[in-house]
Order: structure tokens, then C-alpha cells, then sequence
């Protein structure tokens, strides 16, 4: 009886040097975390930033929604841009919305 009792308090004895070993892993799983998520990320939000601030009256764009359309009109107070479908149709959008700016003809090749 006694051979049992005295293996199973060698069982529960935690090894040495855990905490080292923990700081390690630690610092692994924050480097995968920056290149994995971080920094894939921010480089997308700053090519968006790029992309917004380029825009310009006379652009072929195409939305978040998949409208295509021409930029007539950019308000420099707001946010907001003019965007024209076609002769008779024009929207309001945010600048924000914008996902692309096409070659010069899209309009002309899509219709």
C-alpha cells in the first residue's frame, strides 16, 4: 500500500523552470500574431488611405456594393463623392465605399 501512496505524490510535483519556458512561448505567439494578422492589416488600411486620397473627378471606380461609375463631383469639406451611372443616374457615396479605380473605357467596354 505504501509503493502506492508515495508514487503518486512524485506524480503531482510540478517540474522546475516553468516560467521561463511560459515568457518564450509568450513571445513566439506575439510575433506569429503580428506578421500573421497585424501587419497584413495595417498595410491593406494604408493602401485604402492612398487609394482615397487619389481619387479624382473624371475616375471610373468601382464600390464595396459593385457599382461602377464615374466620380463627377468631390466635395473637399466632406467625405462624399458624386458618382455618376449613367446619364440619368447619379449617387451620393461615401469616399470610404470605394474599392477600386478602373482603367479609362470600363464604362464604355461594360455597356
Amino acid at each position: 500500500m505504501s509503493l502506492f501512496i508515495s508514487s503518486a505524490h512524485a506524480a503531482a510535483e510540478a517540474p522546475a523552470g516553468g516560467g521561463m519556458e511560459m515568457i518564450f512561448m509568450m513571445a513566439i505567439f506575439a510575433v506569429i500574431f503580428y506578421f500573421m494578422i497585424y501587419r497584413p492589416q495595417s498595410k491593406r488600411a494604408k493602401e485604402h488611405r492612398n487609394l482615397m486620397s487619389s481619387l479624382s473627378k473624371g475616375d471610373e471606380v468601382l464600390t464595396t456594393s459593385g457599382l461602377v461609375g464615374k466620380i463627377t463631383k468631390i466635395a473637399d469639406d466632406s467625405d462624399y463623392i458624386q458618382l455618376t451611372m449613367s446619364e440619368d443616374t447619379t449617387l451620393t457615396l461615401k469616399k470610404d465605399f470605394i474599392s477600386a479605380v478602373l482603367p479609362k473605357g470600363t464604362l464604355k467596354s461594360i455597356n
